[in-house]
């Protein structure tokens, strides 16, 4: 289950926020979003106030990038399901661009996300601040779960070879597809999992342990363009500029992600 972000916080950041004014303005017409995990706890904090300033009613689905899955971000639009706008990975939708799916004069880069650790909450805390501690942390755990998105993808494929260990925790090592790491580890399936921040600090009954080592640490940007299939283009191109004001920088913020603006 989700955790439900401080509305009073949210408020107070939407009423004071570059000036804008929340006006009643009644939807009248729609945008479909897609996005990834990593983003949505933000754009669904976001969504209110772009609804309530606009009048443009936002629905949101999430799904992951890529993969086997039909839901996959990829396969949706390449079965010709309609969407807007897409908010992904930024390599994840440079791809979509050149695929011919997204407008690539539209894209604009939105904010980072790092890859942190978590643990089933009121378990024992490791500590991995250092290289040393964290190499200790993933040898002494009993299992691990990571996502097949691109976050698990670094640490298996790249990062645990790099640090000669792949091996040994390969057997141990449990690959989430198309659901939260945390969910996971809440029901202790795994001790310990790894995912976005912004991914993990929004799932009941974990523990953020907090981030990776910045020597190790892998920058995720998330980035937005329009689709070319869209036939609401005046509409998307205001949703991309709203997400560069204060209040969805804000949001970001208290969604575990770094605004680039």
């Amino acid at each position: 289950m989700t955790k439900t972000l401080s509305r009073l916080a949210l408020a107070c950041l939407f009423l004071f926020a570059d000036g804008i004014e929340a006006q009643d303005a009644t939807p009248t017409k729609t945008l479909t979003l897609f996005t990834t995990g990593g983003f949505i706890a933000a754009i669904q904090s976001i969504a209110p106030l772009y609804e309530k300033t606009t009048g443009i009613s936002l629905v949101i689905k999430e799904s992951p990038p890529t993969g086997n899955t039909p839901t996959a971000i990829e396969n949706l639009l390449e079965s010709g399901q309609k969407a807007d706008v897409v908010i992904m990975e930024d390599w994840e939708l440079r791809k979509l661009i050149d695929q011919g799916h997204l407008q690539k004069t539209s894209r604009i880069e939105l904010a980072k996300s790092f890859i942190a650790m978590a643990v089933r909450k009121g378990a024992k805390k490791p500590d991995i601040s250092t290289m040393k501690n964290f190499k200790k942390t993933l040898l002494n755990a009993k299992s691990l779960a990571l996502s097949d998105t691109p976050s698990g993808t670094y640490l298996s494929r790249i990062l645990f070879p790099q640090m000669h260990i792949s091996e040994r925790l390969r057997i141990k090592t449990k690959t989430i597809s198309a659901k939260p790491v945390a969910e996971a580890v809440a029901r202790g399936e795994a001790e310990i999992g790894f995912q976005q921040l912004s991914e993990l600090m929004h799932i009941e009954g974990i523990d953020v342990i907090g981030l990776i080592p910045d020597q190790v640490q892998k920058m995720t940007m998330y980035s937005a363009a329009i689709t070319t299939g869209s036939v609401q283009q005046e509409e998307a191109a205001t949703l991309l500029k709203f997400l560069s004001s204060e209040a969805a920088r804000s949001a970001m913020k208290l969604g575990g992600l770094t605004p680039v603006r």
